[in-house]
């Protein structure tokens, strides 16, 4: 049993009495859509009405910059620091300053990969020169570590296997006292499927290796534990973690103080202030912070009265948000199959532990352009394409041109939108024939 697989042990949260109507009463953007279903949420989720206020009281508010003796800008100070204990609480990090805020999780997965290319090129034995990476991410984890080569960086690759997963026992063999970094996702962006990092955060360890992790596609579907998973640098983007658009950073206090980065020479040389050059979208920040705080919410609900902790509430707001999707999965799987759809990834659903509600898939007959146009005709929003992953794209068969079709689904889709996707799905194979 891996780390995704282990009972939520929380009462109540079940899939079966999951408050999803109550839920979806919170966020402003359901309400105004009508009849309009979101099924391509990991292209950036909807938000709550405490996101959307947030933002619009820190405009209202905060609108300064921050770091002067007066009490607006006072606030824009305390907003941030706010918000980086809340995601620290969200991440389990070991300190708040280990989190630094940002424009998206590309632009830290160059920070980081950009200082470690320097720490390369500078050391003279280049002990340490591999970098592991995989074929199952989204590009942006993939070609900023290439682009390490020219420092001299050899990168090895783990490639997934043709079940849709990334194998644990395959990274074993790649590891040794050459490996400086692996990195790789937690939860596929495009496939679903989701990876025991844990195991890979211990196998690491075991040769004195970093482990980088992308975490932007499993934010939204359960927790996140940087203690438990071992790892050094994790990335995640709060547009898909029901904030708005903006990313940050986590990474191991001294990893990041070891870190080479750009910044101004009156900036301490410490993380977060070395790593958040200039002026970021404060804003944002404290919209992520409410984000944070509706989780918890969420959260108590499924907790027996009494005093909880913060994280305590944030478990049980991923266990059950975890049990709901898996049942979520299972249904939008089953309906796939009945349409004669090519799955790309898990499909067995003996094994829906090991995924998130996310799947790519292809119809004969029909191109995944003209599905994506048919649905959003019928007031269906989901993704057609290659998901930013042209190496993945190769290994399933696909042409970057065409690639396949994506829904994804998050804790606020309900088995109903499900059932229509069935007969929108339905109307438009019955034309073909």
């Amino acid at each position: 049993m891996n780390q995704h697989q282990k009972s939520t042990g929380f009462g109540g949260g079940t899939a079966t009495n999951f408050p999803v109507d109550e839920i979806r009463a919170m966020f402003p953007a359901l309400r105004k859509a009508g009849d309009f279903i979101f099924l391509d949420n990991a292209g950036g989720a909807q938000v709550p009405q405490a996101v959307v206020d947030a933002v619009a009281n820190h405009l209202v508010d905060f609108n300064v910059q921050r770091m002067a003796k007066y009490r607006h800008s006072q606030g824009v100070d305390r907003n941030i620091e706010e918000a980086r204990e809340s995601v620290a609480m969200l991440v389990n990090a070991y300190r708040p300053d280990e989190i630094s805020f940002g424009m998206n999780a590309t632009s830290f997965i160059r920070l980081v990969s950009v200082g470690i290319g320097k720490m390369l090129a500078n050391s003279p034995e280049m002990e340490r020169d591999e970098i592991v990476i995989t074929d199952m991410d989204h590009d942006a984890n993939i070609a900023t570590w290439l682009a390490l080569e020219a420092d001299g960086a050899r990168i090895v690759w783990w490639k997934m296997r043709e079940d849709g997963e990334l194998h644990v026992e395959d990274l074993k063999p790649l590891l040794n006292d050459r490996t400086r970094l692996v990195a790789c996702t937690v939860t596929a962006h495009s496939i679903g499927t989701m990876v025991d990092v844990a195991r890979v955060g211990r196998l690491a360890r075991e040769v004195g290796a970093e482990v980088f992790l992308d975490c932007v596609h499993y934010g939204p579907h359960a927790l996140i534990d940087v203690q438990a998973w071992g790892c050094d640098y994790l990335v995640c983007s709060g547009y898909k973690n029901f904030s708005p658009h903006m990313g940050f950073l986590w990474g191991r206090y001294e990893a990041l103080r070891r870190l080479p980065t750009f910044k101004e020479d009156f900036i301490p040389d410490v993380p977060p202030y070395k790593i958040e050059v200039g002026t970021f979208c404060h804003e944002n920040v404290a919209g992520m912070n409410a984000a944070v705080h509706y989780l918890e919410d969420l959260g108590r609900r499924f907790l027996p009265a009494g005093d909880h902790s913060r994280r305590e509430a944030l478990a049980a707001a991923m266990a059950a948000i975890r049990e709901y999707e898996i049942m979520l999965a299972g249904r939008m799987i089953a309906v796939l199959k009945k349409h004669g759809a090519t799955i790309y990834g898990i499909s067995d659903e003996s094994r829906l532990n090991n995924r998130v509600p996310t799947i790519c898939f292809n119809i004969a007959g029909i191109a995944p352009q003209e599905m994506a146009a048919e649905m959003g005709e019928a007031g269906i929003g989901l993704r057609d394409g290659h998901m930013f992953s042209p190496r993945l794209m190769a290994r399933l068969g696909l042409s970057m041109e065409h690639g396949a079709v994506r829904v994804s689904l998050v804790h606020y889709n309900k088995v109903e939108e499900i059932d229509r996707f069935d007969r929108v799905l339905g109307e438009i194979l019955s034309r073909r024939k």
